[in-house]
């Protein structure tokens, strides 16, 4: 039986993924971690600092853990804001990681990457899983070296780590994070709120983006997947759809007809034009089967039915 253990599940993906794999492992084999305490979780918790072995070290053993979801990161948006501290979190945290799963011979190890690791000179229009890569965030460079590091490890030190290429990831159950696709999920809030929202990017950015239940089902399918079938241990491309922030304006208005969206870019617009405009996840569909199933329409409907439980 898998004990896992999921640093920085105080974020975005870290609950939905805890959710999901308790539908495969008994809730006492799933440990969240994060630097600060998570109430009601209804898991077993630890306060780590992803920065502290010692911590990762005396979690490990005490579980005795043979998997790490390695979530822990400072996003696009607030690691502009303090790139020192971005690198390192972003760097030095994985870097541990891997140093203690090699030591510690964890079966497998699961790192988010994303879309920010790519840059103003790789094609924008289906990004190919293999190309210039030159990202100008620091969010974007910690991604693009934790990829390197991530294939030094399996080639060099045999150790199982898997990675994919996450898009924007939109969620009706976690508050947005510090990213530059949060627009995306703040629109619903005020969307069912205010019935208006001001969009930080201009109405034409288009976005290469994902619902989560589709992103928690490639997580899943990727690290389940035999160990023959995993070419890339970089990470993989992943895609659902693209849009822009007008599209997903007039999809909202279907169902709230008096919603009015306006523009005032900032800061996270040289971001996002940095950034691609769709994927091509060809490789991840051939080795290990990989397809999404919501489209923009389907998102939205399922987006607005939800948060508006919540209100």
């Amino acid at each position: 039986m898998e004990k896992i253990l999921i640093l920085g599940a105080g974020g975005q993906l870290g609950k939905e993924l805890a959710s999901a794999l308790n539908k495969l492992f008994d809730t006492q084999n799933i440990i969240l971690s994060d630097i600060k305490p998570l109430e009601d979780a209804g898991f077993p918790t630890e306060i780590i600092d992803v920065l502290n072995a010692e911590q990762i070290i005396h979690v490990i053993k005490k579980y005795q853990i043979t998997q790490i979801y390695h979530l822990a990161a400072l996003l696009s948006a607030v690691g502009e804001k303090n790139p020192a501290l971005a690198w390192n979190i972003n760097m030095n945290g994985l870097m541990t990681v891997l140093d203690i799963a090699v030591d510690l011979k964890i079966k497998q190890v699961f790192w988010p990457s994303s879309i920010a690791a790519f840059g103003p000179n790789t094609p924008r229009i289906n990004t190919p899983q293999f190309c210039v890569m030159d990202p100008n965030t620091m969010y974007g460079i910690t991604k693009l070296t934790g990829e390197r590091l991530c294939e030094y490890y399996y080639l060099k030190k045999g150790l199982d780590v898997r990675s994919l290429r996450y898009p924007g990831i939109i969620s009706y159950s976690a508050p947005p994070g510090g990213g530059t696709t949060d627009y995306a999920i703040h629109i619903f809030h005020e969307a069912l709120k205010h019935q208006k929202y001001t969009c930080f990017l201009s109405e034409n950015t288009e976005l290469p983006m994902i619902y989560m239940p589709d992103a928690i089902r490639a997580t899943l399918e990727l690290m389940q997947a035999p160990k023959d079938k995993i070419k890339v241990r970089s990470s993989y491309n992943l895609a659902g759809f693209s849009f822009t922030p007008k599209q997903i304006a007039q999809e909202i208005q279907k169902h709230i007809p008096n919603f009015q969206i306006s523009y005032q870019p900032d800061f996270r617009q040289a971001i996002a034009d940095s950034w691609p405009q769709s994927i091509d996840d060809s490789v991840a569909r051939l080795d290990w089967n990989w397809k999404h199933q919501y489209d923009l329409s389907e998102m939205v409907k399922d987006m607005l039915v939800n948060i508006q439980k919540t209100l």
